[in-house]
């Protein structure tokens, strides 16, 4: 399913120009295990919901941008 992404400095682009930068979530502090950073850095927990998300514009303006997105749709509701 296409969609475009409405970013603040280019305007509504195709996703291609853009490298997903994963979910938006809290990184582990500084004492934690091994296993809490292996779940943050590897795991997702892609559920068919709205998720925060981080998107890089490579092909375009260079800024990183956070998107709130609907996976199972690709409806985005927030840039």
């Amino acid at each position: 399913m296409a969609f475009l992404i409405n970013c603040p400095n280019c305007g509504h682009r195709n996703p291609y120009e853009f490298t997903f930068g994963g979910e938006c979530k809290q990184a582990p502090g500084q004492d934690a295990d091994m296993k809490a950073w292996c779940e943050y850095l590897f795991f997702y927990e892609n559920m068919p919901v709205f998720q925060d998300e981080w998107w890089y514009h490579a092909m375009g303006c260079g800024e990183w941008l956070k998107i709130r997105r609907n996976i199972a749709t690709h409806e985005i509701v927030e840039v």
